[in-house]
């Protein structure tokens, strides 16, 4: 019986993959562990083994398909296999058809052949929509291609066909219109307007500055799912974007204690804590007392969570990557540092798993290290809020009049310059409202400019 390979399920939440390339074709023999294609989702890419010993007899999507999980994507068998029946009970058309060759042994035909082209009752030639915009891109007489399609119709690879056959023409060749010679006069046999027999236009002497080089970018793969998403949350949440800053003249000192610790505390791994650490620990003890903060918003259901599990936004090759630390408020500063460390060099190399890449319930993301002072992140829906960490910077702070008195300098001092880093939160205002989102980024601060305070607190 032939194997039917089907897109696997790559994770709990993971409902489509892309195919980015196939790395066999039809009618190659493969063993069970030959790596047949490579898929990614918004989070990795994988390779996706044959899962049985024989030839492709069927590759039955592109590279660039959005492929739901579970769907068939190939056929591994036998030569003189037959596999059409066994698609079908699948729910799945064949889109090819088994055929005879000389010598009698079935083989797959990759597209039909039909004799004659599609026409209408009124004798117009049927073409598909993209053969009909190929054709007009590139001055093509739509007749000149051979219809293979469905009855004889005239479908894109039929132009692209066509086009093989016919020289290459200039842009201003392919506008002008005329009938095209079987080779022109430009370079390398490119057909020119002086080749078509039309009179040029006459022109204007105007200096022509060039645009320089334009390079088109097909948007596809992990970068048009990222795309789809951002847009997909800006379009179904009300969106609002809160700023704050704190004070971490104490966070920078505890943090330079740890850098530099020795021995016992050493051992601990506290040399290697980072100030994004000493913030993701606060928030993951924080969230607690705000969970309307640490929830999902999915249709008219709003769901809020018990653990924190904190999703952390990294910047990868392939693009942004948000796994997950789990149960983060369960979990002490050491061991938020490692996982953070961890998962985010499992998203640089491309071996992070897709549970660990989903099901975040409140999402950090930081862009201090840019030198960023302000900006608004968006939501990774369906969480309601996120949190960007901005920069460093240097903020004027009032002194006290004890502070003032105690002042030895001869200036008139009333204010000194403190260290403060700042705060974006983005809430979905549909579920959260102003006040207590803002309570709560006024907690963080507090937490931050006090952190020695907050951690004797628990």
């Amino acid at each position: 019986m032939a194997h039917i390979l089907i897109m696997p399920r790559q994770g709990n939440t993971v409902e489509s993959c892309i195919i980015t390339d196939w790395k066999v074709k039809e009618g190659e023999m493969v063993t069970a562990e030959t790596a047949v294609c490579e898929v990614e989702t918004d989070k990795a890419s994988f390779e996706i083994p044959s899962g049985a010993a024989g030839m492709v007899l069927a590759i039955l999507a592109k590279a660039g398909d959005d492929v739901p999980v579970l769907t068939p994507i190939a056929v591994i068998g036998a030569p003189d296999e037959s596999w059409a029946a066994e698609l079908g009970n699948m729910g799945k058309e064949p889109p090819q058809q088994e055929v005879k060759t000389e010598s009698g042994t079935p083989s797959v035909a990759s597209q039909p052949l039909p004799s004659n082209k599609a026409v209408h009752e009124d004798g117009i030639t049927a073409v598909s929509p993209r053969a009909r915009n190929l054709a007009e891109k590139e001055a093509l007489p739509v007749e000149m291609a051979a219809g293979t399609g469905p009855g004889g119709r005239i479908i894109e690879r039929d132009v692209i066909a066509a086009l093989e056959n016919r020289p290459a023409l200039t842009a201003a060749a392919k506008a002008a219109g005329g009938t095209v010679p079987q080779q022109g006069s430009g370079i390398a046999g490119r057909v020119t307007v002086s080749d078509l027999g039309v009179q040029p236009i006459p022109s204007i002497a105007v200096p022509v500055y060039g645009e320089g080089a334009i390079t088109e970018t097909p948007i596809k793969g992990i970068r048009k799912v990222i795309s789809d998403r951002m847009f997909k949350s800006l379009a179904e949440s009300a969106q609002f974007t809160l700023n704050a800053a704190a004070s971490v003249s104490r966070l920078q000192e505890i943090r330079s204690r740890m850098k530099a610790s020795q021995g016992f505390c050493g051992e601990l791994g506290l040399s290697k804590i980072t100030v994004n650490d000493l913030i993701l620990f606060a928030v993951s003890r924080l969230l607690p007392r705000y969970p309307f903060m640490n929830a999902h918003k999915t249709g008219d259901t709003l769901k809020t969570f018990e653990r924190i599990h904190l999703g952390v936004a990294v910047d990868t090759p392939k693009g942004l990557m948000v796994p997950v630390i789990r149960n983060a408020d369960l979990l002490s500063l050491s061991q938020i540092s490692y996982e953070s460390k961890r998962l985010s060099s499992a998203c640089q190399n491309g071996s992070a798993k897709p549970d660990e890449l989903s099901g975040s319930t409140f999402t950090v993301t930081n862009l201090g290290s840019l030198g960023i002072t302000g900006f608004t992140p968006v939501l990774n829906a369906p969480e309601v809020a996120i949190l960007g960490v901005c920069g460093i910077e240097l903020k004027p702070v009032a002194l006290s009049e004890a502070e003032i008195k105690e002042c030895n300098c001869e200036c008139d001092c009333a204010v000194r310059f403190e260290p403060h880093i700042g705060f974006s939160l983005t809430i979905n205002h549909q579920v959260v409202d102003g006040a207590p989102a803002a309570r709560f980024l006024k907690a963080l601060c507090e937490a931050i400019a006090d952190i020695d305070l907050f951690f004797a607190a628990g």
